[in-house]
């Protein structure tokens, strides 16, 4: 197991190699594997992609996120002028029907509400959305329309864990009360974590997922 002046190394590192960050004014610290980014990015998309860099080192057992986005002075940009930039991105993805997604900006702040029929069309709102000029942030209050019954949920789960990720599928226990799911058990590595928990959110209906898998190394 590393220590945490590995673990900081390691991230501080990882940070470096991605080119899409800009690892100086990222400060990284660490305590009982638990690591904490703070200072300042130049857009929402630094922030996410530094978030990301971090929850790949291998060690990591949680992140806390105390950065704050400041844009340059180019990238600024008034609301109404994201309002419409966000709409436009919208109507522009496929993935979406059109008008389901309803949007509301303050201070540089997206917020999506509105239903869809699938977790992959609530990602690609958001996704489309997160790297407009301007955006500070956003705010996903989309909700999944419920489709299956908890029987249903729970054995597509259960057999696309065996199929995607085999080695783990046993020791991945999965409950769903309606078209809530819970995922328990252990896996090795925050990629296999991350798999179970897709895998889930997969699964037609699904509305929420609460991931109480364990790492262990």
């Amino acid at each position: 197991m590393k220590t945490d002046t590995q673990l900081q190394s390691d991230v501080i590192a990882e940070l470096k190699w991605e080119p899409s960050i800009n690892a100086e004014q990222i400060g990284v610290e660490v305590k009982d594997g638990i690591v904490t980014l703070a200072g300042h990015v130049d857009s929402y998309a630094e922030k996410i992609g530094a978030e990301r860099a971090a929850m790949r080192v291998s060690g990591v057992k949680a992140l806390a996120v105390e950065m704050d986005v400041k844009l340059p002075g180019f990238s600024s940009r008034n609301d109404s002028d994201i309002a419409r930039s966000v709409d436009n991105v919208l109507q522009w993805t496929t993935y979406l029907p059109k008008d389901t997604v309803k949007i509301k900006v303050e201070g540089g702040l997206v917020t999506l509400s509105g239903e869809v029929d699938w977790e992959y069309q609530r990602q690609a709102a958001v996704g489309a959305v997160r790297y407009l000029m301007g955006v500070k942030g956003v705010n996903d209050e989309l909700i999944i329309k419920p489709k299956a019954s908890a029987p249903v949920v729970k054995a597509d789960i259960e057999a696309a864990l065996k199929r995607r990720a085999q080695k783990d599928a046993n020791e991945i226990s999965v409950t769903a009360h309606g078209t809530d799911v819970t995922l328990s058990g252990k896996v090795h590595s925050w990629s296999e974590r991350e798999l179970a928990t897709h895998t889930a959110w997969g699964s037609p209906g699904v509305r929420s997922v609460v991931d109480n898998i364990t790492l262990t190394y």
